[in-house]
Formats: structure tokens, C-alpha cells, sequence
């Protein structure tokens, strides 16, 4: 991926509309039968066109350039990323009915096979970092899923697919 300057700053509630707008359909369908060929897992030329081709943000903060030393200002957001999942539905499903996190925006990945997983957490009480690895050892306790290590990155780029489930917390709306 060759674009590290930001466009722009955006609200979580922008996010959510271009997920479940149209814009990324298309790419999205196309990427999908890339993989079907390859039973689900990225081929090179799966991962050049989504680079190529997808738009993304970083949840984490705001940057001069995508680079976790040029962090602005940290959103007080953490992404996890679950990859190459047995069942999509069934973890989004215990996900949003989570008692210690609330979601604040939850999306299935550009594959079809992943979920992206938006919450809130309070920087001022641990690290990004830390955070990533006291969730990532909740979730594998409770839930025996594996998160993507890439996290733990503030300025982690997570590409934009079209998810006309998509969920929102009704509170952002």
C-alpha cells in the first residue's frame, strides 16, 4: 500500500455509512470471487488488487502520515481483526452480545470470511498496546478466536468493504 497521507479525518458514523452505502460494492463482490478460487485465503493478486483498490482508515487515531510515531491524536478506539473464520455469524453474534465491551461499529471484512471489531477503550488508564493484548487474551478465554497480532499497530490500516449488516452503536447515530 503506497498511500500513507490521509485525506481526511472522519467520524466513526462516516465509516459506518460508506460500509453500508454502495460505493464499495462492487470491489468488494470482486475481491470475494478472487478468493473463492482460493478457498477463501488471499492469493498475491487477491492482496495487490484490495491494496489497489479499497479505501482505508485507521480506527486508532488520527496521523501526519500512516506511521504509529506520527500519531496526532489517538481516537480512543482499538480495531480487532479476525481472519479466516469457521462461522462469521456466530461470533458476531456473541461479539455484540459481549457484557465487558461494547461495540461501537462492527463489519465483515473485504474477504467475506473475517470480522473487523470497533470498541471503545480509555488510553489514559494503559497503552494501545496494552489494550490490544489484555483484549486479544479475553477474547481467546472466552470465545477461543484469535485475533490478527497486526492490532496492536495505533496506525494499522484497515481496508473498507461494502457490509449492508454492518452494525453501529445506536448511540452514534
Amino acid at each position: 500500500m503506497s498511500n500513507t497521507k490521509p485525506h481526511k479525518a472522519v467520524r466513526l458514523l462516516d465509516i459506518y455509512n460508506y460500509i453500508v452505502g454502495k460505493y464499495a460494492k462492487h470491489r468488494t463482490e470482486k475481491l470475494q470471487a478472487m478468493l473463492v478460487v482460493t478457498d477463501g485465503r488471499p492469493s498475491n493478486s487477491a492482496r495487490h488488487f484490495k491494496a489497489a483498490n479499497f479505501d482505508y482508515c485507521t480506527f486508532s487515531g488520527v496521523f501526519t502520515t500512516r506511521n504509529d510515531k506520527a500519531l496526532v491524536k489517538h481516537s480512543g478506539l482499538l480495531c480487532l481483526d479476525f481472519d479466516h473464520l469457521q462461522n462469521v455469524q456466530k461470533l458476531r453474534f456473541q461479539l455484540l452480545q459481549d457484557e465487558y465491551f461494547e461495540t461501537q461499529l462492527l463489519f465483515v471484512s473485504p474477504s467475506g470470511n473475517g470480522l473487523k471489531w470497533i470498541i471503545q477503550v480509555d488510553i489514559t488508564q494503559a497503552t494501545h498496546a496494552d489494550y490490544f493484548l489484555s483484549v486479544a487474551n479475553y477474547l481467546k478465554a472466552t470465545y477461543n478466536i484469535e485475533v490478527d497480532k497486526s492490532g496492536k499497530d495505533t496506525s494499522r490500516a484497515c481496508f473498507l468493504p461494502h457490509d449492508p449488516q454492518a452494525f453501529i452503536n445506536p448511540k452514534l447515530v
